[in-house]
């Protein structure tokens, strides 16, 4: 699966939490998308849960969690990019 099939899916419910967390994002249910984030305790979830926290506008709560997932801090400028970063590692 692209991240355009992705994005474009209908149900997200077959999908691993990682998908379905990166498809509530670009639906543009946060808060779904947060909760998903919040129970994938590994580097991916803390990954997702740092972007979250970039498009929300908490740069320091988002520092945290890409410290937690051992990847570079990004700014808000960044978003799109590192949504389709994520996606491609996810969806691989």
């Amino acid at each position: 699966m692209t991240p355009a099939e992705l994005i474009a899916l209908k149900d997200p419910s077959k999908l691993s939490p990682e998908a379905q967390a990166l498809w509530q994002i670009k639906n543009g249910d946060w808060d779904s998308a947060h909760n998903i984030a919040q129970d994938i305790h590994t580097k991916m979830g803390s990954w997702i849960h740092a972007l979250l926290h970039v498009i929300e506008g908490d740069q320091w709560n988002a520092d945290y969690w890409f410290s937690k997932a051992g990847k570079p801090s990004h700014g808000p400028k960044e978003i799109d990019e590192l949504w389709d970063e994520i996606a491609g590692v996810v969806l691989r």
